[in-house]
């Protein structure tokens, strides 16, 4: 079943599709060589080589144990950030990278599956997710109460992921458009 085109969902796995297809580093364990995966071709790798490939294959790479990830993990970059999100006021929203929504869809992903090979307690994917679903509940609420206040949407624009400015624009046309119908527009 198809999104219809500018629904969340949508959006959301276009994101994804573009963040899989972006760059990322991994350090090689193992020298490969002729491997050709779809369109994309490695001639050589050696082990011990830091490579630029693009993040699909850097995640086959680390799952086959043939490559490290050279990016931190992401589990701290989210306990940071729900860290800073309690400390700040009702209204204050600290700043995420652009891709931190994306990196938590892949890392709950990836520890799911690592779930269920047995490589990683259930307990630290419950820990990771709680704590996911803790902040995107915080930011939600902050996002909420900002679109129905006169805030202007360019001055969080440097605070705000993709995700995030396209849900704040949709419930601040929506808040505008309920308190026009209940106060009459313009008056």
């Amino acid at each position: 079943m198809s999104q219809p085109p500018g629904s969340t969902a949508e959006i959301i796995s276009r994101r994804e599709r573009d963040y899989l297809l972006a760059k990322t580093k991994v350090k090689m364990r193992t020298s490969l060589e002729n491997i050709e995966l779809g369109d994309y071709s490695i001639a050589s790798f050696n082990e011990g080589q830091v490579v630029e490939v693009p993040r699909w294959i850097g995640e086959e790479l680390v799952a086959l144990k043939l490559a490290e990830p050279q990016e931190e993990q992401f589990e701290g970059e989210v306990y940071r950030a729900l860290s800073r999100e309690k400390m700040m006021g009702p209204l204050q929203l600290p700043p995420l990278p652009g891709e931190f929504y994306m990196r938590m869809r892949r890392r709950l992903s990836v520890l799911e599956s690592e779930v269920s090979g047995g490589a990683v307690k259930r307990e630290d994917l419950d820990r990771l997710r709680s704590s996911c679903y803790d902040l995107v509940g915080m930011r939600l609420s902050k996002l909420l109460s900002l679109s129905s206040s006169s805030s202007p949407s360019d001055a969080l624009s440097d605070k705000l992921t993709p995700e995030e400015a396209a849900f704040f624009s949709l419930s601040q046309s929506l808040s505008r458009e309920w308190k026009d119908a209940l106060l009459g527009a313009g008056k």
